[in-house]
């Protein structure tokens, strides 16, 4: 029996942001991953690979030089299956490499195979060749990922049929595709084969896309989506789903039928929790097999914890990483000043989607009065060199104090730009600092200061 201060489950952003904090506590720490796949979900299956993909696609189309040099315009003809993962394969390669140098370097223990409770304090694990050990941790962390939900009546076969992991191991690039959820995943490979020319269909039983984001930059996005051939199918429940020599046919609850050549269920994830025995040691989860937590990240039981994908939204990497920094100060002792209500939020969609702060259906529900600031990224000078098409920034600022509430970006850039404005609202900065300072010329940040000036004239 080995004992450990810190016992973490899982390798993706949250399980090595906490194991690393850990140790520069100086605390002993033991991480779980089964299979060796350093990195989780997030390296192998999610984050890094659908993100690789979108720049492999933006690339080799050269849609991203369109607007400069026309509609017409290709990089490269004839794209394989094979020109998009050839970048993929290397930048996985790295990661892992990156993931294990930094456990290693921090003296973190890394275990290969698959844990579960004992009790509330141990934890079994049972490598490949069905050798088991146990570990004893006086704290313990849960970051052990989600999956894709896949329906008992649609008949998945990983070639034609697909959930979001089996997305990446497609033989041939498809003419057209339907896509079954309309949420962050959904619509990230919507717009990702758009760009590669497939015929998309996008469907959903809510009635719009994103509800957390702005509505303003959501119809920007539904626009974009139409712009590239995406048919948008939204408040639509899916009925049957058959499988046919060459085609898959989806039926629709109210009678219309999507015939496509493969189809995409993105539809919800739940916790991976099974192999866990959350039972032994009194960890409870609801029907998704996610874990509820506190502000602090702590179950039901004081000791043992969660974060990232198995405690549900936002489900982001970046999000995840500081939840792990966050349980590992706050289990030895230490303070934590992470601030979740100021957590950006960025959408690899095409173009990028990022926000910050609140939106205007939030504030007018809390009745705070504000007003918003505009900026059309086309309308900059970096905009027009770039060949930018479309995209906005905006910005919401209170009436009373003019203090920035909520920033919204979609264009290419967003993830990227998001920070200046996430900087100023953690700071607790005013209309009056965009009014003031000077930003590059030409850059896209500028759209910061055109934004304030729109608001600063609404608000005179």
């Amino acid at each position: 029996m080995h004992h450990y201060d810190f016992l973490v489950v899982g390798s993706g952003p949250a399980g090595q942001r906490a194991a690393i904090q850990a140790a520069k506590l100086g605390k002993s720490v033991a991480l779980f991953e089964r299979q060796g796949m350093l990195g989780g979900v997030s390296v192998h299956k999610g984050t890094i690979p659908s993100k690789t993909l979108r720049e492999a696609a933006l690339y080799l189309t050269g849609s991203d030089q369109r607007g400069l040099y026309g509609h017409s315009y290709r990089l490269k003809e004839d794209l394989t299956i094979d020109d998009l993962t050839h970048r993929l394969m290397i930048t996985l390669q790295h990661e892992m490499d990156v993931i294990h140098s930094q456990l290693v370097r921090n003296n973190v223990t890394i275990i290969e195979g698959t844990a579960s409770f004992k009790d509330e304090h141990t934890m079994i694990t049972e490598d490949s060749n069905g050798d088991c050990e146990e570990y004893v941790g006086d704290k313990i962390l849960i970051a052990a990922g989600s999956r894709p939900v896949r329906p008992d009546n649609v008949p998945f076969d990983d070639e034609t049929i697909l959930d979001s992991d089996g997305i990446l191991g497609l033989k041939k690039l498809p003419a057209s595709i339907a896509i079954i959820g309309a949420g962050v995943i959904g619509v990230e490979y919507a717009s990702i084969f758009s760009t590669l020319d497939a015929k998309v269909t996008l469907i959903d039983g809510r009635p719009g896309m994103l509800g957390f984001l702005d509505n303003e930059i959501v119809d920007e996005l539904s626009h974009y989506l139409r712009k590239g051939n995406v048919t948008l199918r939204l408040g639509e429940n899916v009925g049957h789903v058959v499988k046919t020599d060459n085609k898959v046919s989806i039926d629709l609850e109210s009678g219309k039928r999507v015939s496509t050549d493969i189809a995409l269920f993105a539809a919800g994830r739940i916790g991976c929790t099974y192999a866990l025995e959350l039972g032994n040691a009194g960890v409870q989860a609801n029907k998704r097999r996610l874990i509820e937590v506190n502000e602090h990240y702590q179950t039901n039981v004081e000791h043992i914890y969660a974060a990232g994908d198995v405690i549900g939204f936002p489900s982001l990497a970046s999000t995840s990483m500081e939840q792990g920094r966050s349980v590992a100060l706050h289990a030895f002792g230490e303070p934590s000043n992470s601030c979740p209500e100021h957590f950006p939020f960025g959408i690899y969609a095409v173009p990028e989607i990022s926000m910050v702060g609140m939106t205007e259906q939030e504030l007018t529900k809390k009745n705070i009065p504000y007003e918003a600031g505009v900026a059309k990224l086309r309308e900059t000078a970096r905009g027009q060199i770039r060949g930018i098409e479309g995209g906005m920034l905006k910005m919401l600022f209170g009436l009373e104090d003019r203090k920035l509430l909520g920033v919204h970006i979609i264009g290419e850039g967003a993830t990227e730009t998001i920070h200046i404005g996430q900087a100023v609202i953690v700071l607790g900065g005013t209309l009056d600092y965009f009014i003031d300072n000077v930003f590059n010329y030409p850059t896209l940040a500028e759209a910061y200061k055109t934004a304030a000036l729109d608001a600063w004239n609404k608000m005179s």
